[in-house]
């Protein structure tokens, strides 16, 4: 579904994905295992600048994603990773006419941990 949204919505700037699909891409040599390792990652379109947290285990797969269409690519935008540090939190920023500017993509589950981190963490924001 996500690969038609990225083929589809060329008119679109920013998509923001909730739940991304997480799959094998493909699998990569490894001194450790003669079978090679699994790159796990999300769908990747080469129309489109791709946000997503690197997979630090296999049961820690960040909920949340963010496409930046490529025509924006000028606006130099980055993950603000030392701002916010937190796998269900994407901030990203931007320049534009000097001025930075912030997208931020959140996804909050049942349990509240998004909302739970934002409030130990709001001194330092």
């Amino acid at each position: 579904m996500v690969n038609t949204i990225l083929k589809v919505k060329t008119d679109f700037d920013v998509i923001f994905i909730q739940e991304p699909s997480w799959s094998t891409v493909c699998s990569i040599s490894s001194s450790m295992n003669s079978e090679g390792e699994s790159l796990v990652g999300v769908i990747n379109h080469p129309n489109w600048l791709t946000f997503i947290r690197n997979l630090e285990t296999m049961n820690n797969f960040s909920r949340v994603a963010i496409y930046v269409n490529i025509r924006l690519s000028f606006l130099h935008f980055s993950l603000c990773r030392d701002i916010i540090n937190f796998k269900d939190i994407f901030l990203v920023s931007f320049f534009n006419n000097n001025n930075i500017l912030w997208l931020m993509n959140v996804y909050s589950d049942l349990s509240h941990l998004v909302l739970k981190y934002l409030k130990d963490i709001e001194v330092n924001i």
